[in-house]
């Protein structure tokens, strides 16, 4: 798979396969979903064991890259349905551009456009992509986070204050 190079500001500066991205650290576009049900509980995931980097770690509903001349949400949209097997609409919430380095030499260098959408449906997870799902409230989240950090990706530690943040401002803007 290739991935969409980017500078700074998500500007295209060609493509380059998946994994030599990552293996040289180059910044790409990639995208996360965050899905909330009608109670306001997180959609979580627990990466499929034999992922490349990550593996068995809990994070949002999903994230990957979008195609090369396809658009972020239509990606977000279909990688959601592959991975949680279910389609919602989800409304754009922000970006941001974040590096990790992992133990086996890959790192993460992503400008990272973050989705959110609301499903109180079935979930039926391609068990090649999630090991185990579940809906939680934030505060257990919030509380799981900071007492048990290494459960957790990378990009879920920086992006769920942000999503919650905006959660918070868009409740009182549209309240």
């Amino acid at each position: 798979m290739e991935v969409v190079l980017v500078d700074a500001l998500d500007r295209e500066l060609g493509t380059m396969e998946k994994m030599a991205a990552h293996e040289q650290g180059l910044l790409h576009r990639a995208f996360s979903v965050f899905i909330f049900n009608a109670s306001g509980q997180m959609l979580l995931q627990q990466r499929a064991f034999d992922k490349y980097h990550s593996a068995g770690l809990w994070t949002n509903a999903c994230c990957s890259h979008p195609y090369p001349g396809e658009a972020v949400e239509e990606a977000a949209i279909r990688r959601l349905k592959e991975e949680m097997g279910f389609t919602t609409q989800l409304q754009k919430a922000f970006a941001f551009v974040y590096k990790a380095e992992f133990d086996n030499g890959l790192t993460e260098h992503e400008f990272d456009h973050v989705f959110v959408g609301e499903f109180s449906g079935i979930v039926n997870p391609d068990p090649k992509e999630v090991n185990e799902y579940c809906y939680l409230p934030i505060e257990e989240i919030e509380s799981s986070l900071q007492n048990h950090p290494t459960r957790y990706t990378a990009w879920f530690h920086l992006a769920f204050p942000r999503v919650k943040e905006w959660r918070k401002k868009s409740a009182v803007c549209i309240g």
